[in-house]
């Protein structure tokens, strides 16, 4: 199927390689700094639901958490290539088949400890060093989260998450459902909560940029579907947001979910079709596209250079030349 990626044609894009597992879309002579000739995107494990929330672990030698958001579950993956439980199930009430309760994007704290965004359990839990697992925001002003999504630390400690609908089984229209927007919000590491954007449809995945001046926030919503760009002030809060880039006419699977950022500054968004490549500036250079639509995707290797994608029922990797941010 002839499928539009950056305004053309796949044809006319030009495949840097085709793979079994994947392919890459070069738009700008720029993803040659990034993607090294005869690059390959493996696939790493399948048979699974809906994978996301990948996060390298730099203990034990290294290997990858990743969740399955309606599996309930979290799951390890080593470079033996062995996937295991590591927390199942997450969500211990009832659910039906194929909602969205279970785990969703992960980070580490500045202690290291496992920072979870939970659905149907409508918080965000630590993981602590001893194994127990404590709740760290599950209220905004005494009413319930809607179903945390993604998270990210600035390096002051301050927790950025967002909470869009997708853990209630009718979303915006559940009547469990207590605030009456989807937010953007901060946790301080003084433990202030405050909202900080309450216009968006669906904030899915957020990252920073290197000099932590941008966080970018992403939009889910089949009918708007953006990436946002803010200035975060010197008291952390953010101003002058503005649209980094709008993908609502792309009409391949996906929509603007998890993303990061590498040391220099381009952003790796999951979007329509695969992994959207952009520059600091905005401009859509090419695309990473594993064989599923990726959810979201993680920096890691000792190096810091692979890209981790956690794709619907699969979970693939790709060396990359340039090094990622990552907590």
């Amino acid at each position: 199927m002839r499928m539009l990626f950056f305004g053309m044609s796949l044809a006319a894009a030009g495949v840097l390689s085709g793979q079994e597992a994947g392919k890459f879309v070069n738009a700008d002579p720029a993803l040659g700094a990034i993607v090294p000739a005869g690059a390959k995107i493996e696939k790493l494990a399948g048979g699974l639901i809906f994978t996301e929330g990948p996060l390298w672990m730099h203990d034990g030698g290294g290997y990858l958490l990743f969740s399955d958001v309606p599996g309930n579950a979290i799951y390890k993956w080593s470079p033996g290539g062995k996937v295991v439980d590591f927390r199942r199930p997450v969500f211990l009430g009832k659910a039906e088949k194929g909602e969205f309760v279970g785990p969703n994007g992960q980070t580490l704290d500045k202690q290291g400890r496992l920072i979870t965004c939970e659905h149907r359990n409508r918080r965000i839990s630590r993981t602590e060093k001893s194994g127990a697992i404590v709740t760290v925001v599950d209220r905004f002003e005494g009413k319930r989260l809607n179903s945390p999504n993604d998270v990210v630390f600035k390096s002051n400690g301050d927790m950025y998450f967002t909470d869009p609908p997708y853990g209630l089984a009718k979303q915006d229209g559940d009547p469990a459902k207590e605030l009456q927007f989807n937010g953007v919000y901060r946790l301080t590491a003084a433990g202030k909560l405050e909202a900080l954007v309450k216009d968006l449809t669906r904030p899915n995945g957020l990252a920073f940029s290197p000099d932590e001046k941008k966080l970018y926030v992403a939009n889910s919503d089949p009918g708007y579907k953006i990436w946002m760009v803010y200035d975060v002030k010197a008291d952390g809060t953010l101003a002058n947001g503005k649209v980094f880039y709008d993908v609502t006419k792309q009409t391949p699977d996906g929509l603007p979910d998890g993303m990061k950022v590498d040391v220099k500054g381009n952003l790796y968004c999951t979007g329509p079709g695969g992994i959207w490549v952009f520059s600091p500036q905005g401009k859509a250079i090419g695309a990473i596209m594993p064989a599923e639509t990726p959810a979201n995707c993680a920096w890691g290797d000792a190096d810091g250079k692979t890209l981790y994608m956690t794709a619907r029922t699969g979970l693939y990797r790709v060396k990359l030349s340039i090094q990622g941010i990552r907590p």
